[in-house]
């Protein structure tokens, strides 16, 4: 829950999406109630009674992966949890950004929040208290399969150990010698400790709320790109008819077309005959069930992903009331993935339909404006060469969009047979969302070009009239040629950053 202050407070109630992205963002401090605590006592109270019995329990008892037939002694019980991390430690690549791991550590801290990890209350309070000291593990980004974020985990909790590397203050150092800084002491391990830091899928949900808060945004400015295109185009809005549209209410079409309609209100475009064709091209004529389908697939993948922040992902699980360790399966996020495979693909239709219009609205003969939306004439280049990135940028995303979530090759000696890929879905979703950004900012900066040359400029929807004054604001209209690179980066940041 988030307040006043700056602060997320995490109450046993979940959290949400927007309370993640607060802490990996805006650096919001966590703090953690006592029935949290309480909670994180009672489970650990189970581990403990297991633990004295000398119970067979996974990861507590035994090794792991293939290693689940070997009993460990008593004596090592400890020392196998500081091994968990260490050998883990196997990831490779660019590291992630800092927003992700501080989202990552803020997901994990959920997850043991929720009762069933059994982690001990030093280590989970460790966990936070490194958190909010501002330290953050050098994660590599690749190495995770979806059966548990194993890798991502394992570099954070053995950077928490003081092996690796931190950065604290923006400086990359000795993970040993971050602690130092930050005001930390190294995390004390008990049995199980190491393996409740290490498996859950934390890396992949916390990609997941980022991608949230940020296509959230990104769909609003692209339903106003499609507005403004509709104006400049002069494009027939009989399509957002929501009598026409509720004859076949087919998934968030009917959300998206009223909210295309309140962007238009007030505009000339809204008259009789105000339109140049009866029916358009199908990019724009489709728009209401095109970005409905958009709308319907994220809201599916926020449902998945708030399922996993309210739950433990862990395996054993500890069930307090029950005094139970259970062995299952509850870390495999096959419909978490498909939600947002479907998401991805959903956002490639868009950026179709988005480089479908902004090729039309450049061409003289379906716009009836000048020739790649120059006012000087075909001695100049206009929006000619733009035409190349819209296409460069659609292929990349469709190529994007393409599943990845089919379970990869067996390991762990063929014992973990199945897995989802969810880091990799996350991580190609994020590149899907940059691109079609720029796709976004393109369509925007070339419709308001061409409202002007439609003059229609004064006669624009109360919508459609704010979001051509913004982008007038960052970005001149073009007259002699000049680069515009420049001009889509502006749009973008305005996209990224807008409130």
């Amino acid at each position: 829950m988030t307040t006043p202050g700056n602060i997320v407070s995490f109450t046993g109630a979940a959290p949400t999406t927007g309370d993640i992205a607060a802490i990996a963002r805006r650096n919001a401090r966590l703090t953690i109630s006592p029935d949290v605590e309480r909670k994180i006592l009672a489970a650990r109270a189970v581990v403990d009674r297991y633990t004295a019995a000398d119970l067979p329990v996974y990861g507590l008892t035994t090794g792991l992966g293939a290693g689940v037939d070997t009993r460990l002694a008593a004596e090592d019980l400890v020392a196998f949890q500081l091994r968990v991390p260490q050998a883990r430690a196997v990831g490779v690549g660019a590291p992630l950004p800092r927003d992700v791991v501080r989202a990552m550590m803020a997901v994990r801290i959920a997850g043991m929040a929720a009762g069933g990890s059994g982690v001990s209350l030093p280590v989970f309070s460790g966990l936070v208290a490194a958190l909010n000291a501002g330290f953050h593990p050098v994660v590599p980004s690749l190495g995770s399969i979806g059966a548990a974020d194993l890798a991502p985990l394992a570099h954070m909790g053995r950077a928490l150990l003081g092996h690796g590397q931190a950065e604290v203050g923006g400086s990359v150092m000795a993970a040993s010698e971050a602690l130092v800084a930050a005001g930390l002491e190294p995390l004390r391990l008990m049995p199980k400790d190491g393996h409740a830091v290490v498996v859950a899928n934390s890396l992949s949900v916390a990609r997941a709320c980022l991608c949230l808060a940020d296509v959230e945004q990104l769909f609003d400015w692209s339903l106003a790109a499609v507005a403004l295109n509709f104006e400049a185009f002069r494009a027939n809005v009989s399509v957002f008819d929501d009598r026409a549209l509720a004859a076949r209410p087919a998934f968030g079409q009917r959300e998206a077309a009223a909210r295309l309609r309140d962007l238009l209100t007030g505009s000339s475009l809204l008259a009789d005959a105000a339109a140049r064709r009866l029916q358009d091209p199908l990019s724009y004529r489709c728009a209401p069930q095109v970005w409905g389908a958009l709308l319907h697939a994220i809201g599916e993948a926020r449902q998945a992903t708030e399922i996993e922040l309210a739950s433990s992902g862990d395996n054993p699980v500890v069930l307090v009331e029950e005094g139970l360790m259970v062995a299952q399966g509850n870390f495999d996020l096959t419909a978490f993935v498909l939600s947002w495979e479907r998401l991805g693909q959903a956002l490639a239709h868009c950026a179709a339909g988005t480089a479908y219009r902004t090729m039309k609205i450049m061409s003289a003969g379906m716009s009836d404006l000048p020739r790649f939306l120059t006012p000087l004439g075909q001695s100049r280049t206009g929006f000619a060469t733009v035409q190349k990135t819209v296409s460069a940028l659609e292929v990349e995303i469709r190529h994007l969009a393409a599943p990845v979530s089919l379970t990869p090759i067996p390991v762990a000696d063929g014992v973990e047979d199945q897995a989802s890929m969810a880091p990799s879905v996350l991580a190609k979703t994020e590149a899907i969302i940059d691109r079609l950004r720029y796709l976004v900012a393109i369509e925007l900066i070339a419709s308001a070009q061409a409202v002007e040359l439609r003059g229609v400029e004064n006669e624009l929807g109360r919508g459609t009239r704010d979001v051509y004054r913004q982008i007038r604001e960052h970005v001149p209209p073009l007259t002699e040629d000049r680069a515009q690179g420049p001009d889509f980066e502006r749009i973008a940041e305005l996209i990224r950053h807008a409130g």
